[in-house]
């Protein structure tokens, strides 16, 4: 039994009617009736009813008809699978993303896309956390980045890595001579913090609260790199991390300092709309990024 038999069987069924069926299939409608009775033969019983306006399974004919349906449906996936598999991935998958992790940890995501999938472009739209969860939501963007993913409705989240943070100060400041910075000394000094509604300023506040530590917020800022020109003009220290300030520790414009009480760090997630279908762009993207979040992490 041959799965051309299975499909006019089926056409027949959902036509009801042997001409329509020939036609469907470019053959004769001697061909068709001569399919449906080696298959009428091969059950030894009658799958098709015959009027003079319609033909209506049987049955036993509407039994086979859903499960051909099934196997017709499943070959044809595994079909296009085999065919996308003998052709190059290609095409743009757009990915919301907050500043800090756009900005300076996305690189290495590019460079392993870049190597895989040559031909797959990765847009990227900097938007507040808040917003990267309404663009997956809403269908901007394949994917979101975000820092302290939250549970929401409609989305997946899956983690990402982890930030490692650090107390970064200006080379004048009197913590750069110190080996490590205490979370204890920030209370006091002129503090460069995230805007309110930023989820790593709420983390930070929710660690001071746990340590009975009045920071002295001078500034609040939305943005990472206003942030680091703030603290590069000796206007405070800042928690930041510890990727976003690579450069300027390079060059010696700001220094990191790591916390005494042991390492801080705050999570990074991506968000899928749940029950969403990335297409062979958008999986190649995502797989990139699995990848790329397996490499050690510069310190």
């Amino acid at each position: 039994m041959q799965l051309e038999s299975l499909k006019m069987f089926c056409d027949v069924v959902e036509t009801g009617s042997f001409s329509r069926a020939a036609q469907l299939n470019h053959v004769t409608q001697s061909a068709v009736s001569q399919q449906i009775r080696a298959l009428e033969n091969r059950y030894e019983q009658k799958l098709l009813s015959r009027s003079a306006r319609q033909v209506t399974p049987t049955p036993a004919g509407e039994r086979l008809f859903r499960g051909c349906k099934e196997i017709l449906a499943r070959f044809a996936e595994v079909e296009q699978e085999i065919r996308e598999q003998a052709t190059e991935v290609q095409g743009a998958t757009t990915v919301s993303t907050i500043y800090s992790v756009g900005l300076h940890e996305l690189n290495v995501v590019q460079k392993q896309l870049l190597k895989t999938h040559p031909k797959v472009n990765m847009r990227l739209n900097y938007r507040r956390n808040d917003q990267v969860y309404d663009d997956v939501i809403l269908g901007a963007a394949e994917i979101g980045i975000v820092a302290y993913p939250q549970p929401r409705a409609g989305v997946d989240i899956l983690p990402f890595r982890d930030d490692k943070l650090a107390v970064v100060c200006a080379p004048t400041h009197p913590f750069a001579s110190k080996t490590k910075v205490s979370v204890t000394a920030l209370s006091g000094v002129p503090f460069i913090a995230f805007d309110r509604e930023a989820p790593t300023r709420k983390a930070l506040d929710r660690l001071f609260r746990e340590k009975n530590i009045d920071i002295n917020p001078v500034m609040e800022m939305d943005n990472v790199e206003t942030i680091k020109r703030a603290v590069e003009m000796g206007l405070g220290v800042a928690i930041l991390p510890l990727a976003t300030a690579h450069a300027e520790i390079k060059n010696s414009s700001l220094v990191a300092k790591p916390f005494a009480e042991g390492p801080v760090s705050r999570p990074i997630g991506l968000l899928i709309r749940k029950g969403k279908y990335l297409d062979r762009a958008s999986a190649a993207v995502l797989e990139a990024f699995k990848q790329a979040s397996l490499l050690p992490q510069d310190d």
